[in-house]
């Protein structure tokens, strides 16, 4: 359903097919960064790929799979869910999706949410 490709933004998420509104494309699991190792993971790489975690956001994980490498868009195609549960970062559409298409989402959760991030925004 889904495939990595070259981006605008580097590499990115696209969809090999249709997928429809509600549909769930992607379930990443995930590693739970203690929070004494929060510090020192903001010193790496990793800073740019992590999810803040737990029920009051006050842990990070990093997801597996493809879950670290959806791009960003203020209008989004796409949401992420995280599972506590079942530890994982669950990826659905947003509406229908054609094939070839990037799925983007905002990384700041909520679909709506325009406030400015770490990084410049195209």
């Amino acid at each position: 359903m889904i495939e990595i490709k070259k981006s605008r933004y580097g590499r990115g998420i696209f969809a090999t097919r249709t997928i429809q509104k509600g549909v769930l494309i992607h379930e990443a699991p995930v590693i739970v960064c203690p929070n004494d190792e929060y510090r020192k993971l903001q010193k790496t790489v990793l800073r740019n790929y992590y999810f803040n975690w737990g029920e009051n956001y006050d842990h990070v994980a990093i997801a597996l799979g493809y879950g670290s490498l959806f791009n960003h868009s203020y209008t989004p195609n796409a949401v992420f869910e995280n599972n506590l549960k079942k530890e994982t970062v669950d990826f659905f559409a947003l509406k229908k999706i054609k094939a070839g298409e990037e799925i983007l989402v905002n990384y700041n959760g909520d679909p709506n949410d325009k406030e400015a991030l770490w990084f410049d925004v195209w």
